[in-house]
């Protein structure tokens, strides 16, 4: 089966070091940026439709520009690409959701997909109104994504539930086709959601291993259910002609940090309730030391940044190399990004994706 790519949009800011931002993280860049325009993500958005991603991330949060707004303004700038367009159950009604998600789909011409983020901190989900607690927040999810996707397929729905309710809620048009599902979370309530209702389960960067194992637990969850979700990966990626260069390069990305804003980031980030924000932080304990956790897996990006805080980095055939390895424990689908977002997609698209082509492993 041949891998499926997409990019990233930075709808906080571009830079060519690390933008901090999400997970408690603060939201800044390190040094002078480029700023979200719709004509800059434009440019990020058709460059990597050209080079052969197939969609792209919008992230969610008071950090960054509202994705569902953005992402439609850039649907008359590319032709094929794919938003995946982040959305927190319980912001709005989910008939509301099924309903602008019906519109995108076919004003789009079925270009949506939907990353659902459970919540973020409890401090910026109490910004919105929202004061559930973890576990109240994946119950509610549960009930949310049960509601849109009997609504997609054309029910008239009734319901009662303890965060849900709702009388005779339907769809007047039905999306063809439905967006699919692309659903993340460490914890034992968010596998158990995952199981239930992910089309793609995502994981950030962690070492091929534990990506492994976490992928055979909610495998297991989804077959008592009679599903099998595919699975991808969410990360950075640094990649050059030379090793040597991907390094230079990472170290440049790190090198100006001041390390009080390190430990200001980690202080914060050591705050959140995430349980794959833990096993970010886990992996480099905010020491900007021995950041190399797996050979060519870099996890700099997670001293200041909250969320993905892993790169591959290295030359393009060590980079392919990483990938093959991360396709042999599972995945199928990468969520990648790097600084400046236009540049590394170039990157990318140029250095890395026809090694795989070559190896069979993508088509365009």
């Amino acid at each position: 089966m041949s891998l499926t790519f997409h990019w990233f949009l930075p709808t906080s800011g571009d830079a060519r070091d690390v933008v901090a931002g999400g997970h408690g993280a603060p939201a800044v860049a390190t040094t002078r940026g480029r700023p979200p325009t719709l004509e800059y993500l434009g440019q990020i958005a058709r460059a990597a439709e050209q080079l052969g991603f197939v969609g792209a991330l919008t992230p969610t949060g008071s950090w960054c520009e509202d994705a569902w707004l953005t992402t439609a303004m850039l649907v008359e700038t590319t032709r094929r690409l794919k938003f995946l367009v982040a959305v927190r159950p319980g912001f709005v009604s989910p008939t509301l959701t099924a309903q602008m998600a019906s519109t995108y789909q076919r004003l789009s011409g079925g270009r949506l997909l939907l990353n659902v983020v459970t919540g973020g901190e409890a401090d910026e989900q109490e910004s919105y109104g929202d004061f559930l607690n973890k576990e109240e927040r994946y119950a509610r999810c549960d009930e949310y994504l049960t509601v849109l996707s009997e609504l997609w397929q054309g029910r008239t729905v009734d319901r009662d539930g303890r965060f849900v309710r709702l009388r005779g809620a339907t769809l007047s048009r039905l999306p063809d086709p439905p967006p699919e599902i692309y659903f993340g979370g460490s914890s034992p309530p968010a596998i158990a959601v995952a199981a239930r209702h992910a089309d793609v389960y995502l994981t950030w960067g962690e070492p091929p291993d534990a990506v492994a194992a976490k992928f055979a637990e909610v495998r297991a969850a989804a077959e008592t259910l009679g599903r099998r979700p595919r699975f991808g990966l969410r990360a950075h990626v640094i990649s050059r002609d030379s090793a040597d260069e991907a390094w230079a390069a990472a170290d440049r990305l790190i090198s100006g940090l001041d390390p009080a804003a390190i430990a200001t980031a980690q202080a914060r980030l050591a705050h959140s309730d995430s349980e794959g924000q833990r096993r970010m932080l886990a992996l480099h304990n905010g020491s900007a030391e021995k950041l190399e956790i797996h050979p060519n897996l870099w996890a700099g990006v997670g001293l200041i940044r909250g969320g993905a805080g892993t790169a591959l980095v290295g030359s393009h055939e060590e980079v392919a190399d990483l990938i093959g390895t991360y396709r042999q424990a599972g995945v199928s689908e990468f969520v990648l990004s790097g600084y400046p977002h236009l540049e590394e997609a170039y990157w990318f698209g140029e250095g890395v994706l026809p090694i795989l082509r070559a190896r069979g492993q993508w088509e365009p």
